[in-house]
């Protein structure tokens, strides 16, 4: 496994972290605590997609055990001032940051609790599988404390503004299929699925091209966040750079080879 070899070595007791094809599997192992992060898993998760290896061409994020992530560890939580938290917080940006600009997909496999800082871990992830036990919760308001893993930049993107707003001063909690009709996750999938759903999913996008996957992770949001007109000159370059890639060119050959083949008389 390259230089993630080392990584998964180092992060043995919290990360279960193995590559089947070109596809890793990271899991949050600490089941005992239901996946709760603390800045040691987080640091792990840092160094795991920090040395990806080259082969690599997706990435799965489940938890191992019932649950996805119950949160934040708040029992490893140590009195800081305001710097100090300030820089931790930073810290979780930069973490989740490596997974929504990774430079291959990551898909995440949800089950039981992801709430707090796991449903924060979700959302960095560019696809989300759910099954029925997946539930989503944001407890930050009665706990006395403020999201801070990047959910109030990347979560009201997928659910809007007001429904966080109601998850933090509630208390609410979505069910898995609430969930899938509100976008929380993009598939809902029978009990103990999700982790194979999203494997399945993770080897279809591996084999597509590695400049297209890039220009779908890096350039589409920000195509989605821009004035119309620099969005779609964006989309114009990113065209025709994907275009004149030879993995692209190569796939294109191949398609329309296969597709004269078809009409040929026999």
């Amino acid at each position: 496994m390259g230089n993630a070899t080392s990584a998964a070595a180092g992060s043995s007791d919290l990360l279960m972290i193995e590559q089947k094809g070109a596809v890793l599997t990271v899991g949050l192992n600490r089941p005992a605590k239901r996946n709760a992060l603390n800045d040691g898993i987080i640091l792990a998760i840092q160094d795991c997609f920090s040395n990806l290896p080259d082969d690599v061409g997706a990435v799965v994020i489940h938890g191992v055990g019932d649950h996805f992530s119950s949160g934040l560890d708040l029992s490893e939580l140590t009195e800081q001032d305001a710097t100090e938290g300030l820089r931790h917080s930073q810290m979780w940006h930069r973490v989740f940051d490596r997974i929504q600009y990774s430079r291959v997909p990551v898909i995440a496999a949800l089950r039981g609790a992801v709430i707090g800082g796991g449903l924060e871990l979700a959302c960095a992830a560019h696809i989300r599988v759910a099954e029925p036990s997946a539930y989503f919760a944001l407890p930050e308001g009665q706990r006395g404390i403020f999201v801070g893993g990047g959910g109030s930049v990347r979560l009201p993107r997928l659910i809007g503004v007001a429904r966080m707003v109601d998850m933090m001063l509630t208390g609410r909690v979505y069910s898995a299929t609430e969930g899938a009709a509100y976008g929380f996750s993009q598939y809902l999938t029978e009990a103990g699925n999700a982790l194979p759903k999203a494997l399945e999913l993770a080897e279809r996008v591996a084999a597509n091209a590695p400049l297209t996957n890039f220009a779908v992770l890096q350039a589409l949001p920000m195509i989605a966040e821009a004035n119309p007109q620099a969005g779609l000159l964006m989309e114009s370059l990113m065209a025709t750079v994907a275009q004149s890639d030879k993995e692209a060119k190569r796939r294109i050959r191949a398609f329309l080879d296969h597709k004269t083949a078809k009409v040929k008389p026999t």
